[in-house]
């Protein structure tokens, strides 16, 4: 194994991890960072349904924190701060997971954060409090937006869509302008396949929260058994690939 396939890791930042060299290691990680979106817009959506907030939009419950402020809402304002803290103590941990174990890939992310969601799953079948689901799924979405940060020279957002459609504005406009790709991964590497990546992660998160609300309306808490399955599934894909090998 060379040297640039041992660094799997690191990115802009010297955290997160990266797309193998080989092509179809790379086609496997953007299908996973697709379908990590699509569970993201999927708990989001469930969240947003039956707790009234977000797990992984936090720009929408700082926003609803400070709506609720200012009406002198305070307590639906504090109930819309709650996942905040959660969610960055799962990008805690997850970072962690990247750090100790750089070339393990993402199998210990995804059966994490399914063992997280089968926890929800127990405390809404015993009907726990509201907020200890809140706390569960924003540290599950915490520690899945950090398995993927990158699929080859392009930084990818699971749950923040904002920063993969702002990526995508961009990427159009140098490619018309026919600027260089930064971090060029070969020829056929171009601002239009890095648009098309990242449009293909907005409309798995778009997906995830139309599924997510219409199952979710349905089943209520066996909705969550869908993102665990999803997750299950790919953390056996993905140790089958052995991403770090």
């Amino acid at each position: 194994m060379s040297s640039t396939e041992g660094q799997q890791w690191t990115n802009d930042s010297g955290i997160g991890i990266r797309a193998s060299p080989r092509q179809g290691a790379a086609k496997l990680q953007a299908w996973s960072a697709a379908g990590r979106a699509l569970i993201s817009g999927y708990v989001d959506s469930y969240a947003l349904l039956h707790f009234g907030v977000y797990a992984s939009f936090m720009s929408g419950n700082t926003t609803s924190a400070g709506l609720n402020a200012g009406l002198a809402k305070l307590a639906v304002a504090g109930h819309n701060l709650l996942p905040i803290p959660f969610f960055v103590l799962g990008i805690f941990i997850g970072i962690l997971l990247v750090l100790s174990a750089p070339n393990k890939g993402f199998p210990q992310h995804s059966v994490l954060v399914a063992a997280l969601l089968l926890v929800c799953i127990v405390v809404i079948y015993f009907s726990g409090p509201r907020w200890l689901s809140i706390m569960i799924l924003s540290s599950a979405m915490g520690i899945l937006n950090t398995s993927i940060t990158h699929v080859g020279g392009q930084s990818v957002n699971l749950g923040f869509v904002t920063g993969d459609l702002s990526n995508i504005a961009q990427h159009l406009a140098m490619g018309i302008r026919r600027d260089p790709v930064p971090q060029l991964q070969g020829e056929r590497d171009n601002h239009w396949r890095r648009a098309t990546l990242l449009t293909g992660i907005w409309v798995a998160f778009l997906a995830g929260a139309v599924l997510g609300a219409a199952l979710a309306s349905r089943f209520a808490m066996g909705a969550l058994f869908v993102p665990v399955l999803m997750l299950l599934i790919f953390g056996l894909v993905e140790r089958t690939a052995n991403y770090g090998a």
